[in-house]
């Protein structure tokens, strides 16, 4: 499963990057405005640090201005994929969008049939938002379940791209799924390192360690 990391902070990235854990980034506005940046400047700075996929939101929401704003976004690098919402005209734009040669991101999915419409409009990513899903009722894992099937049943190369995760269950879930790509806030991907064995451990090993008054040098 493919580790992007959901945030515009160059810090974060910078780091999980260097530790060979970001495959991709997603942004949206809502993380372009706390970065206080301007957003192509932004969007420019992570593409340059991160080869892979790096989705940036238009705002409009009709045919014609998500057709001019993508024109301007995707010009940025060649590893931007715009980032369109489930509309039927974001799903327009997404058609012309990928018969153009461009990676597109459908975000903020929150049904399998309208993660089979995006699939069908020829989307690179669709991204179900599992915590959002949660939080009225519903168990978003069952969402990815029932995508994973339908894409799976025909062949979509649509991948599945986990949004909206809140925690590392989440991370797990969708890994034994089999979603293609999770997005998550850094600190959710550093959590995953985390373990009390691990810790107690590396405790155990240096106490030991410094009683033989040796040193690696």
């Amino acid at each position: 499963m493919k580790f992007f990391a959901d945030t515009a902070n160059i810090d974060d990235i910078r780091e999980l990057a260097d530790a060979g854990l970001l495959d991709g980034v997603t942004t949206n506005p809502s993380l372009i405005a706390k970065s206080g940046r301007n957003f192509l400047e932004v969007v420019a700075e992570i593409c340059g640090i991160v080869e892979g996929p790096v989705s940036a939101e238009v705002v409009a929401l009709d045919f014609e201005g998500m057709m001019r704003e993508a024109e301007i976004v995707r010009k940025i690098a060649d590893n931007v994929a715009v980032k369109l919402p489930l509309t039927i005209d974001g799903l327009k734009a997404c058609k012309a969008l990928t018969d153009d040669g461009t990676m597109v991101n459908v975000t903020l999915c929150f049904s399998a049939n309208q993660a089979l419409l995006a699939a069908k409009a020829g989307a690179t990513f669709i991204s179900p938002f599992v915590g959002r899903h949660d939080d009225i009722g519903f168990d978003g894992m069952d969402l990815i379940e029932d995508i994973r099937l339908i894409y799976d049943n025909y062949d979509f190369a649509t991948e599945i791209l986990v949004a909206s995760v809140r925690h590392p269950i989440h991370v797990l879930q969708a890994a034994k799924i089999g979603a293609d790509v999770m997005t998550a806030p850094p600190a959710v991907i550093k959590q995953l390192v985390k373990h009390p064995l691990t810790d107690k451990g590396i405790e155990s090993f240096m106490a030991d360690w410094a009683k033989t008054g040796q040193t690696i040098a």
